[in-house]
């Protein structure tokens, strides 16, 4: 499954990159494929991995703010491994294709 994950604490200002920072530090460590993006980060692994990763992101959050916000998105998909690179190559390829038929070159 693929999780498109988003935490940040709701009562540090207006700049929380370095408690975001924390937590992009336990993302690379579990191991997981991930795909961060300036909204939050993608993830990619089974359930139990998956949730054990954001559980340990929240413990974290919570140990230097009052007041987190989190949002999670899944895309479970049956038999589908490397979806993160695989979704985002299969919709390039289709739009390249479109591209090609209607004569316009894409500028990658």
């Amino acid at each position: 499954m693929i999780v498109d994950f988003t935490i940040f604490p709701t009562d540090a200002g207006e700049s929380v990159s370095a408690y975001v920072a924390e937590v992009f530090k336990i993302i690379e460590e579990s191991g997981l494929k991930y795909e961060h993006h300036a909204m939050g980060t993608n993830i990619e692994g089974d359930w139990d991995e998956v949730m054990a990763v954001i559980k340990a992101c929240r413990k974290r959050m919570l140990e230097n703010s009052n007041r987190i916000s989190i949002g999670i998105r899944i895309d479970e998909r049956k038999g589908v491994t490397d979806g993160i690179r695989k979704k985002v190559a299969s919709a390039k390829a289709k739009m390249n294709a479109a591209s090609a038929e209607l004569g316009i070159r894409n500028a990658e």
